[in-house]
């Protein structure tokens, strides 16, 4: 006896459908709920601003979508485990809030070995973190091998404190480390 070709076709349409929603409930569901607003003040310690630096990094910075802290294996992005002991170290000529904040505003600029571009800078849509609020995930990436040494009167490539320092004529705080191209050492 042969089966008629509309039913089988419609058996392989179920067949398909099955599988695939089968599959679909293996991957790991997480709600996510609309970041909670932070209050920046100006009064904030360098302990305030490692505390909301992670948060931003859980919550509005999306950041630990693609990164982990302290996880092997096959990985999206760099794993933060040590990233403050490793950013002196990354680009000869820059030092650790250069190096990070770069990695933040412009991550492209330095890719680690081993990994693929992709990540958005964070102070432009769809993340949008303000300067002060960057200072603050700083701060945080800094408690990882490190200790920090951020405030918000820090003053780097990307951004002028309120106070600091006039900038040099090429944007850069006239105390900074210049940036540099991407692709540049």
């Amino acid at each position: 006896m042969t089966v008629p070709h509309s039913v089988r076709i419609v058996a392989l349409i179920v067949a398909t459908t099955a599988f695939y929603g089968y599959v679909g409930q293996l991957v790991p569901q997480r709600e996510v709920q609309p970041p909670e607003e932070i209050e920046l003040g100006t009064d904030l310690t360098t302990a305030d601003m490692v505390k909301i630096g992670g948060e931003l990094m859980v919550g509005k910075g999306l950041c630990m979508t693609c990164h982990t802290i302290g996880q092997s294996g096959a990985l999206r992005f760099p794993d933060l485990a040590g990233v403050a002991a490793r950013a002196s170290t990354r680009m000869p000529g820059v030092n650790e809030v250069e190096y990070l904040a770069r990695s933040l505003y412009e991550p492209d600029s330095f890719i680690v070995p081993g990994f693929n571009p992709g990540m958005p800078a964070i102070n432009r849509p769809p993340i949008g973190l303000t300067d002060q609020e960057i200072l603050c995930v700083i701060a945080f990436l800094q408690t990882l091998g490190g200790t920090p040494t951020v405030t918000l009167q820090t003053s780097h490539a990307y951004y002028q404190a309120p106070g600091a320092a006039p900038a040099a004529p090429d944007g850069a705080p006239a105390d900074a480390t210049p940036a540099k191209g991407p692709g540049t050492p």
